[in-house]
């Protein structure tokens, strides 16, 4: 009886060894297919996602390691120019760099260059939480806290002119006449620009949106009590008429003044001298302007600078032209006589005929024919045989 219970609880144990053996194979064979995918997962999930990071961020010692290379890099640049280190400007270093290397690439991007870390890398946003990972301003979490805060700076200073103005009606003061602020050469910022200053992205709308409460505030009649708010928002234009070159005005034997002037357009040279107090003749080489210019065109652009400031009749012309066609002829005048009025007109004037781009010469010249063409672009006709 003891005999075949030993022989029953051996063969037991020996079929739970088989058993436990079989489990550790399977264990085993599960252990490594868990592991080659979590491999294949980490793998995965490792991997970096160049389009959801955004722009490249750049950390404040990056961007300082940086400064202190490109201002060893500019004293060694000065010194191989032998210039002062000092007094090395960026416009001695782009002089420098077009020199040192040569470069025929028409795009300009890909040309060697130099300039301040400030100019090449982007601008940062600063932190916008504290160590409590609390973030610092009320609108953090709209995703544009400078957009949204800007708005909302901008609708108070529109409520404020507004209670200005009510305050004003209640003791009888209004004056709807009051001096408005000079906008004559400036415009607004760009999306780009004022995605600059407020660090963030801004959209079409939202940029709309910008300039319509800008131009609401612009056109209240006190908005000059915020001058300064809306001179922040807007760009002086390069008023290259305050750099034109203003022909001496001078005085005849009569005491009439007369003003003398030149152009070119093509091959054309014109000159041409402007008196004042006239019956709004014209001559162009001893020839009345309707019998030299027989296309109406080209009367039109010989006459549109004194039609464009309302001084048709006033003075009288006496241009003289040579060289190129007619069409090349009327400019070169209409550009000469452009020049001369300006010593006749305000400021203002002026700006506003540069910005007419009657003060700006046209460059454009006939281009010449190139070898093996039929002429400046086109090409012969191919005949397979």
């Amino acid at each position: 009886m003891a005999a075949s219970t030993g022989r029953t609880v051996g063969s037991f144990l020996r079929k739970c060894g088989n058993c436990s053996s079989t489990i550790n194979t399977l264990t085993s064979q599960l252990s490594r297919q868990v592991l080659s995918r979590q491999i294949c997962v980490s793998s995965a999930l490792h991997r970096k996602n160049l389009a959801a990071e955004g722009p490249e961020k750049f950390t404040l010692e990056f961007i300082q390691k940086q400064v202190e290379e490109y201002n060893v890099g500019k004293r060694h640049l000065a010194n191989m120019m032998g210039e002062d280190p000092e007094n090395f400007t960026q416009e001695d270093i782009d002089r420098s760099i077009a020199y040192l290397f040569p470069s025929g690439l028409f795009e300009k991007n890909a040309r060697p260059l130099m300039k301040h870390p400030d100019e090449i890398f982007p601008k940062q946003r600063a932190v916008q939480w504290g160590e409590d990972r609390r973030p610092f301003h009320f609108l953090f979490y709209t995703g544009k806290q400078s957009y949204y805060n800007l708005m909302h700076d901008l609708s108070s200073k529109i409520l404020n002119v507004e209670k200005y103005q009510d305050r004003l009606r209640a003791i009888e003061c209004f004056n709807k006449d009051m001096k408005q602020i000079s906008l004559a050469s400036s415009r607004w910022v760009l999306k780009e620009e004022l995605e600059a200053m407020l660090v963030e992205t801004v959209s079409t709308d939202d940029y709309n949106r910008f300039l319509q409460l800008m131009e609401r505030l612009l056109s209240m009649p006190y908005s000059v009590i915020e001058e300064e708010f809306i001179l922040h928002y807007r760009h002086q234009l390069e008023t290259q008429a305050r750099k034109q070159t203003l022909p001496v005005l001078e005085k005849d034997d009569r005491g009439v003044a007369f003003s003398t002037s030149e152009g070119r357009r093509k091959t054309s040279n014109s000159s041409v001298v402007l008196r004042d107090c006239g019956s709004g003749r014209v001559t162009v080489n001893g020839h009345d302007y309707l019998h030299y210019f027989s296309v109406l065109q080209d009367r039109e652009q010989l006459m549109f600078p004194l039609q464009f400031t309302g001084m048709l009749g006033r003075f009288d012309l006496e241009c003289t032209v040579s060289g190129g066609g007619r069409s090349g002829q009327a400019g070169a005048l209409r550009l000469a006589i452009s020049r001369a009025l300006i010593s006749f007109l305000s400021e203002g004037e002026v700006e506003n005929m540069r910005q007419a781009g009657l003060l700006t010469p046209d460059p454009r010249v006939r281009e010449r024919k190139k070898p093996g063409q039929e002429g400046a672009r086109s090409k012969f006709t191919w005949k397979k045989r």
